[in-house]
């Protein structure tokens, strides 16, 4: 049976049943009134700090931290960008990341993805403060433009089957502002809820709110990797939070609109607990993986290439992202254009990394990271 529309209360008083046609500008402030810690939702939280913890320890043992914002973080940008309907394959946007070339759209999108959330990351480690200002600046980043906040009518939210109006979001800049001012100070106000249920309202609330004509669930998903680092959970904005919402994307639009309709907000918490926990162990698997051919590679670069040309430096480059040229040898100090060329040469030769011409740059493939990456 369909639950009844849930009635929230306008500034009158009445109440008002919701309705998916008309601006939500009565969406309910935060924190809810609604008691968010159940026994389930308690149970999943320790599971998932677990998890999260487990992850963090993980990153910690790549020596070279770069290597994981290259290569995840890129993932979490292309995957982020497919649940827009924005698709391409990581091996097409690692060589794009390694190459002076033009690009299609959708690799602009997922490369731009990335640099928004370099970009926000910086930002919140130097000054950690989630702010209105750093969420239009990274919608502006991923939309390479300077809109702001909506300002204009017309936004609604569309089922992509059938192209029935589902929710329409709060209208008028001046609403939507307030609303994230709310937002804003509940991020950063302690009140006791355990930072994960604190996420899981976050990103419903930014999700509501819907501040921007276009980018708002990839921000929104950007949001979410700043809270945790934020919070001191995430060293690195690594958690492949998309990887899950991909996998069911079905129930993430579902339990979003039913906290809408039904104020059922616990099992919203606990789909949102189960992809930061699913996530982080999944993610915390892939490093590990990184971190046993970075060894392998090591040995075996040890017993095959000459002494001249091997140095942990130069192998450990090989793992900054994919694809590797003589440029990025020259910018790390490990040696001059002809020689880091004979360098990549003897790599080659052993089998280490696969030549790929691109245009008129030679590219390196690490092809066995990338498996790895992709798998």
């Amino acid at each position: 049976m369909d639950r009844m529309p849930e009635l929230h209360t306008n500034a009158g008083g009445s109440p008002v049943p919701f309705d998916p046609l008309v601006p939500y500008n009565d969406l309910p402030l935060v924190p809810p009134a609604e008691d968010l810690e159940t026994k389930e939702v308690l149970k999943k939280c320790i599971s998932a700090h677990r998890a999260l913890a487990e992850l963090k320890g993980a990153g910690q043992t790549i020596p070279n931290q770069g290597m994981l914002i290259n290569t995840l973080v890129l993932q979490e940008a292309r995957s982020s960008s497919e649940i827009e309907n924005i698709v391409t394959t990581d091996d097409a946007v690692f060589q794009a990341l390694a190459t002076s070339g033009s690009a299609d759209p959708a690799i602009k999108e997922v490369l731009r993805y990335r640099e928004a959330i370099k970009d926000a990351f910086e930002s919140v480690s130097q000054r950690p403060l989630l702010s209105t200002n750093l969420f239009v600046r990274i919608a502006q980043t991923i939309r390479e433009n300077q809109a702001g906040i909506r300002n204009v009518p017309g936004t609604a939210i569309r089922n992509l089957r059938t192209g029935a109006i589902v929710y329409t979001p709060p209208e008028g800049e001046g609403i939507i502002r307030d609303k994230l001012r709310n937002l804003e100070e509940y991020i950063h106000n302690e009140n006791g809820v355990d930072h994960l249920v604190k996420l899981a309202v976050v990103h419903y609330q930014f999700e509501a709110i819907h501040p921007f004509t276009d980018g708002n669930g990839r921000t929104g998903r950007i949001i979410n990797i700043l809270f945790l680092v934020q919070r001191g959970l995430l060293e690195l904005p690594v958690l492949y939070l998309s990887k899950y919402i991909i996998e069911k994307k079905s129930d993430y639009y579902r339990l979003l609109r039913e906290v809408t309709q039904s104020g059922d907000w616990e099992s919203w918490i606990l789909y949102m607990l189960d992809a930061i926990e699913q996530t982080a162990l999944h993610t915390r698997r892939k490093i590990q993986a990184i971190r046993r051919l970075l060894d392998q590679t090591l040995r075996e670069a040890k017993e095959k290439v000459p002494s001249r040309v091997y140095s942990k430096d130069l192998v450990e480059l090989l793992f900054f992202q994919p694809y590797t040229k003589v440029q990025y040898l020259v910018e790390a100090g490990i040696a001059k254009r002809q020689t880091a060329s004979e360098y990549l040469k003897q790599l080659e030769r052993v089998g280490l990394l696969i030549p790929r011409p691109s245009g008129k740059e030679k590219l390196y493939l690490n092809q066995r990271l990338l498996d790895l990456l992709s798998s």
